[in-house]
């Protein structure tokens, strides 16, 4: 459960959320068409975790865990990894398959 700290990863929710209003992000739905929850914790993956779900389905982002069954794939950040790879800092494959997060 996460507690009340502010993630800079918010912002960039929020920014996903208008793109998703744009022809852009109307494209992306229809090409992708999945379902991705990530999970942000403000320092350590697995402790005061936020979910946020990325429904390229139904073009839609919010916050919470996804409730309609399973999400294609989800993915677990601390908020500045997140940050990082959003803003192209940090390769997200090599992320992912090696570890973001080496506290």
């Amino acid at each position: 459960m996460a507690d009340s700290t502010q993630l800079k990863s918010e912002a960039l929710m929020e920014q996903m959320k208008l793109h998703m209003a744009t022809d852009a992000g109307k494209k992306l739905v229809k090409k992708i068409g999945l379902v991705y929850q990530i999970n942000i914790a403000p320092k350590k993956i697995g402790f005061n975790e936020k979910s946020f779900v990325v429904d390229l389905k139904k073009g839609e982002v919010k916050e919470g865990p996804y409730e309609d069954g399973k999400p294609d794939a989800t993915f677990s950040f601390t908020d500045d990894d997140f940050v990082k790879v959003a803003s192209g800092k940090m390769n997200a494959p090599n992320c992912i398959h090696e570890g973001c997060n080496e506290d």
